[in-house]
């Protein structure tokens, strides 16, 4: 994410004083809300969806994640690269290519 939008995000909720609203725990459920608000988008339909309404709520989830990222100062890059090579480790391509198995039926 652009930095300019982090600082939006950030600037965001500093002007309406939210972040004493914004325990970890409160973050955290916040997101899962917002992740099932995007899951209604599917809820009927897998292949008719308004991509509008998708992208509101994945933006929000967005926005809710940077918000727990800045609650306990992790950085994004550092934590996905983490996890990637967690997965990598995990999901060695020569086992894993074109298969949806989970990583101990490989």
């Amino acid at each position: 994410m652009k930095q300019e939008t982090i600082d939006r995000i950030r600037k965001f909720t500093e002007d309406r004083d939210w972040d004493q609203f914004h325990s970890p725990a409160n973050l955290a459920k916040s997101i899962v809300i917002e992740a099932a608000e995007l899951l209604e988008c599917f809820q009927w339909n897998d292949e008719e969806y308004d991509i509008q309404h998708v992208k509101e709520e994945l933006a929000d989830v967005i926005v809710y994640c940077q918000n727990l990222m800045d609650k306990l100062e992790i950085d994004a890059d550092e934590i996905i690269n983490m996890k990637m090579s967690q997965n990598e480790a995990k999901y060695p391509v020569e086992k894993a290519k074109g298969s949806a198995a989970k990583y101990d039926q490989l």
